[in-house]
């Protein structure tokens, strides 16, 4: 493996900035760097594999071939340095927790990792990393309620608590929401509305809604679920 002398400055810089290292460029670290670059967070990715770093050259704002599961190449390309850092790597579970492992070890403030199954986040919970998230698991939850129709866009903010894009049901169109009295009988709060052709805004009590609208409510899962049913 080569050294990383040349990049170590650079790397630095990125960590100095609002930054994130993002280690594993398969499909889930690639698409999590790019929408990071999108909202202005300058981002290392670091990859194995030469093709998928050559592809990503111009695209980040560094990108750098190397094995994440040595400590001397993190600390080379200053990631101990950086506060955020996401482990992406993919179907390799020993190098996802053992680069995970050094990143602890380096005191890194705040480590993202993804799981590929129930196992593999234990073992990341149990070392002690922030945030282990399960995307194939959280996805296809996500599509299972869209699935059914109910919902134009929906977000499980955690076990038991959602958000969901919604048609506004009749009985509340025309009619200032204040009067309405939904979060009494349905259990939910209409957050932000958005008419054709304009942008969202944040609802209040005397937002009244009407046909072609989009809302956003959020509450108990079972409650958006069933609000998002009435028509």
């Amino acid at each position: 493996m080569a050294k990383f002398s040349l990049f170590s400055d650079t790397s630095r810089r990125i960590a100095e900035a609002d930054s994130v290292a993002v280690i594993g460029l398969g499909r889930f670290g690639s698409a999590l760097a790019e929408e990071l670059m999108l909202t202005g967070t300058e981002v290392l990715g670091i990859d194995r594999d030469e093709e998928i770093v050559q592809s990503f050259n111009g695209v980040l704002t560094q990108v750098v071939r190397a094995d994440a599961t040595k400590e001397e190449v993190l600390r080379q390309l200053a990631v101990d340095q950086f506060d955020r850092v996401v482990v992406s790597i993919g179907h390799d579970i020993e190098a996802s927790i053992l680069t995970a492992s050094l990143l602890l070890h380096l005191k890194v403030p705040v480590i993202w990792a993804k799981a590929e199954n129930a196992q593999h986040g234990r073992i990341l919970s149990q070392l002690g990393v922030h945030r282990v998230v399960f995307p194939e698991n959280d996805m296809g939850r996500r599509v299972a309620h869209l699935v059914r129709g109910a919902a134009m866009d929906y977000l499980e903010i955690e076990p038991g608590y959602a958000l969901a894009k919604i048609a506004p049901p009749a009985f509340i169109r025309g009619v200032p929401l204040g009067e309405t009295s939904i979060r009494k009988t349905h259990g939910i709060t209409v957050t932000a509305f958005k008419s054709a052709g304009q942008e969202w805004q944040n609802a209040d009590g005397q937002t009244v809604v009407g046909d072609g609208d989009a809302i956003l409510i959020v509450g108990p899962t079972q409650r958006v679920e069933s609000f998002a049913q009435l028509r």
